[in-house]
């Protein structure tokens, strides 16, 4: 069963979920728009599928090119951007011409910074063959790369004109990867959909194999709330006074630093189960949750066998690095917590004492 839902943007498109889907490509592409190029970004591992898409796309007369870029996070800087521009710019690339990314959330974070970039924006399509990828960097326009003293400190808002997430590359998908993943789709539980986390700890078995209905159901919930969450708040303004798209970086601020401190080598999904832990960890020491919804946050994400401690004896390095959230306001941290389940909400300047003490409730 194929499901499509729309993100309801400014300039609203399509996602869609299901097995064969990435056979919508042409379809995304458009032959209406002067299209005559196409420049598929992939990273090494998702060279054969990028084949694969190319080859209808050349027998509609369109020129293509496949730019292989590294693997994972080390996609995500400006030497590889600048080799993207090249490719691009010795192509002919016009505003009339498309790019694609294929491949996990690095690569789509790239990619669509890559579109962004050129030629002040030019259309692309997300085409995400991770459960991180579909569930959270390849739905929202959020493009970027990273840079020494951070993640994503430097990108742009640039939405896709549709993305297709195919199920069926999820049977490639190793272990580690499915569970990094669903950090991203329990983050959606704990946000806005309580039934996302009925879902894992009613059948934890199950959560394992890629190809189950539930995986596919649990995929599903978690587009849907980032599709109605970037649709109510694209650039991260909570203009309503809500807090908006900022929900969605709940775990983030600590979660980044710790990518960050372990130079990537740990993956997105494991870093942001952590840091969920810790915000909950400030949000229960600050009287906001209860002890109940802090041991839920432990149980869930240990039925999907995802990381919860971290090292000791780095505080001062971590700080240093959340110091730079795009969050921070000022010199004023500011993180993404819970007042109760489903309920997320923004504290912001909390004493240090408070900060510290979570950390140790989570090294220790």
């Amino acid at each position: 069963m194929t499901t499509r839902l729309t993100v309801l943007t400014a300039h609203p498109y399509d996602v869609v979920i299901g097995n064969g889907v990435h056979e919508q490509l042409r379809e995304l592409v458009g032959d209406d728009l002067g299209v005559m190029r196409v420049a598929i970004i992939h990273p090494p591992s998702m060279v054969s599928r990028a084949e694969t898409l190319r080859e209808p796309l050349m027998a509609d007369g369109l020129e293509v090119h496949l730019i292989e870029v590294p693997d994972s996070e080390r996609a995500k800087n400006a030497d590889v951007l600048a080799f993207c521009w090249q490719v691009l710019g010795q192509a002919g690339f016009t505003r009339s011409d498309v790019i694609v990314g294929l491949g996990g959330g690095a690569t789509t974070d790239l990619a669509g910074f890559v579109a962004a970039s050129w030629l002040r924006g030019v259309r692309f399509v997300n085409v995400p063959t991770t459960v991180l990828g579909m569930v959270d960097a390849a739905v929202g326009g959020k493009t970027g790369i990273n840079t020494g003293e951070g993640k994503n400190l430097v990108g742009a808002f640039h939405e896709p004109a549709g993305v297709l997430c195919d199920l069926d590359v999820l049977r490639e998908l190793p272990a580690a990867e499915l569970r990094s993943g669903l950090a991203e789709v329990a983050k959606c539980g704990f946000i806005a959909d309580p039934t996302i986390l009925d879902l894992i700890e009613a059948a934890p078995e199950m959560i394992s194999d890629p190809l189950s209905p539930i995986v596919a159901e649990l995929i599903t919930k978690g587009i849907v709330v980032k599709a109605r969450t970037v649709a109510g708040d694209l650039r991260e303004t909570g203009a309503d006074g809500s807090i908006g798209r900022e929900a969605l970086n709940y775990g983030h601020t600590f979660g980044h630093a710790v990518e960050k401190f372990e130079h990537y080598r740990v993956r997105h999904g494991e870093a942001v189960s952590i840091g969920m832990v810790y915000v909950a960890e400030i949000a229960h020491r600050a009287g906001l949750i209860d002890q109940g919804l802090l041991d839920r946050h432990r149980s869930v994400l240990g039925a999907i066998g995802l990381p919860m401690t971290y090292r000791p004896g780095i505080w001062e390095a971590l700080a240093a690095t959340m110091r730079l959230d795009k969050k921070t306001r000022g010199d004023q941290l500011r993180f993404v917590v819970l007042d109760g389940l489903a309920s997320p909400t923004i504290l912001a300047g909390p004493e240090e004492r408070l900060l510290l003490d979570a950390y140790r409730a989570i090294s220790s």
